[in-house]
């Protein structure tokens, strides 16, 4: 499919054999290093072309950057000697002057490189693929920033994404702000809906069942999303650590002692305050559930914002919420109010929501800090 080859005129021409096994083990896109561009289309209008070069490693011209009187001639033909490359990235390393930057254990570890990665990428089985959803929502003046490429590198090497492109769930261009009340019912509705026509759809309709979620967004968003992924939808869920900056979890070995007061009082009226990543004082609840709330919490000893850095430690979470549904239930009652007061790391959101059952637990109603709001104030119910 190769439709030029580079160098003196009077080479002899490549077999199609070897044109077959370079672009086969290329995919057909640029080896040069990071540029990965496909080579059977034109990028503007999106037709149908071939935009390949084959370029040499070592020259085959005397005068050509790289030339070895004993290698050129030997590889002239020969598949390891060859790079599929897209128009600019040959004009890169295909001048003599630059061939210092550019020496063929250089050329020849971008072609390994990419070829490995093909390889792997294509020997992929069903149980390795993920679809990747995203989903933002505006934090008071702050946009998410979400990006494909960025949850790719977390998923790697467990998963690998089904497609070159993530389930998107947000809600673009919004401009309500989360002390608005619009903001919830707009927000609330829109992920509902994409999440029916998209997740639920994709669950239906195709043969991998497997989700890897990145969410940034207010915490009774990322709470609604829990809930509609359930447990029903095999997922993994992603949380953003800020030192280093990544969406990788982490090789931690520390246990998280995770600390559950119940409250003294018993009280159809309850609270949950979830105090993992901030301090959450009970005059905070108080002040708008009355003093009959009874309050349980589940914190830590130090609560801080990046505290969460394992699937360990997120699994040990979840099975503290679980407990903590099973038991506010137990001992208040299934005719009892539950109200969240939340104040956790994104992926510990979603993995809240995820815990809860639809048809044991009790419904309850989320609660946002907003500083324009005074406090604490409700924003949705989950029923």
């Amino acid at each position: 499919m190769a439709k030029k080859e580079t160098g003196n005129s009077g080479r002899p021409p490549i077999p199609e054999k070897v044109k077959i096994q370079l672009w086969t083990s290329a995919a057909g896109r640029c080896q040069f290093d990071n540029c990965n561009k496909p080579l059977w289309r034109n990028e503007l209008t999106m037709g149908r072309m071939n935009a390949s070069y084959i370029a040499h490693i070592y020259a085959f011209s005397e005068n050509g950057p790289r030339y070895d009187a004993d290698l050129s001639p030997k590889l002239e033909k020969d598949f390891s000697n060859l790079m599929l490359v897209c128009d600019v990235c040959h004009r890169t390393f295909d001048d003599k002057e630059l061939e210092s930057e550019y020496p063929a254990s250089r050329l020849q570890k971008m072609k390994k490189d990419h070829e490995d990665r093909i390889e792997l990428l294509t020997a992929i089985q069903p149980d390795k693929k993920s679809h990747i959803i995203l989903y933002g929502a505006r934090i008071g003046e702050h946009t998410s920033p979400l990006h494909f490429k960025g949850a790719v590198l977390a998923l790697l090497p467990d998963y690998y994404p089904v497609k070159s492109n993530a389930i998107e769930l947000s809600l673009k261009n919004s401009s309500f702000n989360d002390a608005d009340d619009t903001y919830w019912i707009v927000e609330a509705e829109n992920l509902k809906n994409l999440f029916r026509e998209h997740v639920a759809f994709t669950k239906a309709n195709d043969s991998v069942q497997h989700y890897s979620v990145f969410a940034l967004a207010p915490q009774p968003l990322l709470i609604m999303l829990g809930t509609l992924l359930n447990d029903i939808y095999p997922a993994n869920i992603y949380q953003l650590h800020r030192e280093p900056a990544t969406w990788n979890w982490l090789e931690e070995t520390e246990q998280i002692n995770y600390l559950v007061t119940e409250p003294a009082i018993k009280s159809k009226k309850v609270a949950l305050k979830i105090a993992l990543s901030a301090s959450v004082s009970d005059d905070r609840i108080t002040s708008v559930l009355g003093d009959d709330a009874a309050i349980w919490m589940i914190t830590i000893p130090s609560p801080h914002n990046d505290f969460l850095r394992s699937r360990t430690q997120s699994q040990e979470l979840r099975r503290c919420f679980r407990q903590i549904f099973d038991n506010i239930k137990s001992k208040h009652g299934e005719d009892a109010e539950l109200h969240i007061f939340p104040a956790m790391p994104v992926a510990a959101a979603v993995e809240f929501g995820r815990v809860w059952m639809p048809k044991a637990d009790l419904a309850f109603t989320i609660y946002e800090q907003n500083r324009a709001k005074g406090g604490f104030f409700k924003t949705l119910k989950i029923e």
